[in-house]
């Protein structure tokens, strides 16, 4: 294969990382990927990921290059789907240093990082990003319903490309409210189980009592 194809890849995979690969032994290999595709649109898969993501982390460069990367959250499904190429969030209000939109300001090209750690996946998103500050009912319509925290803008990210990472030295960890949510359920069962035992030894406590008298009857007739 020849690299002077283009390939969604070559928004990550640069010249220069290139030449690293062919330096290194693993061009051969990520050309063969290459040639099955990356993808540019989100599918069902990444489309089901999403929804169910409550933290990214978002990074933005400065025109010279000075990277910076912070960590945008809330509740699962704060990332919205406006179409096949575009997502997009609420953006909270914050410390107010308003790195990432001025960087944005001078330089679209943004990436997002979005973890889950409980089944130790993650996906790679490379696109551009821009800051809408002047359309409230676009903010409002993205905010998630009863969450508890104002609204300042939306950050709209179209998609260049994107994949998956394995899962290697990913640690698993678990949401807090996921392990109260286990921790309640182990509970109410433990407690189910508990009720049902004391009832079936209170039904079994007259019959033991009726097998001593009887027993008794036969001692005193002997």
């Amino acid at each position: 294969m020849s690299d002077t194809q283009t390939y969604a890849s070559d928004v990550a995979f640069t010249p220069a990382v290139k030449t690293i690969q062919a330096r290194k032994g693993s061009r051969e290999a990520y050309a063969r990927a290459e040639q099955r595709g990356w993808r540019t649109e989100i599918d069902e898969d990444l489309a089901a990921f999403l929804a169910d993501a409550n933290s990214l982390y978002f990074a933005t460069a400065s025109a010279d290059g000075q990277p910076y990367i912070q960590h945008r959250g809330g509740p699962k499904g704060f990332i919205k789907i406006l179409d096949a190429s575009t997502i997009a969030f609420a953006d909270f209000s914050g410390n107010r240093q308003y790195i990432t939109q001025g960087n944005l300001s001078e330089n679209p090209k943004a990436y997002m990082f979005v973890m889950d750690y409980a089944h130790r996946r993650r996906v790679k998103l490379w696109g551009e990003a821009r800051v809408v500050d002047d359309d409230p009912a676009l903010t409002q319509s993205l905010m998630p319903k009863g969450y508890k925290a104002r609204p300042e803008q939306v950050i709209l990210f179209k998609i260049s490309a994107w994949d998956t990472n394995c899962p290697q030295h990913i640690p698993q960890k678990f949401d807090a409210a996921d392990v109260a949510a286990a921790l309640a359920a182990r509970d109410a069962r433990i407690a189910e189980l508990e009720a049902e035992l004391a009832a079936l030894k209170a039904q079994s406590q007259p019959t033991l009592s009726q097998a001593a008298s009887r027993s008794g009857d036969h001692a005193n007739s002997g």
